[in-house]
């Protein structure tokens, strides 16, 4: 994983850039799990979403360990 991705001149944490998107990503995949009416056979609906977020944070990690750049 990259330490740091420069925005217009300033450094931003790669890990914070992740879990913005991991929180963007929960958010929809929370929509989704609404609309199919999947929250109605779970029993504690913050618990869900805490782990989805925790799952697409880990992936979102994996995945950018996969792009570092060449020396």
């Amino acid at each position: 994983m990259i330490g740091e991705l420069s925005f217009g001149g300033v450094f931003v944490p790669t890990f914070l850039v992740l879990a913005v998107l991991a929180v963007a990503l929960t958010g929809l995949l929370g929509r989704l799990l609404v609309l199919i009416g999947a929250y109605r056979t779970l029993a504690f609906r913050p618990l869900v979403d805490i782990s989805l977020f925790a799952l697409l944070l880990g992936l979102l990690v994996r995945l950018s360990a996969q792009w570092e750049p060449l020396p």
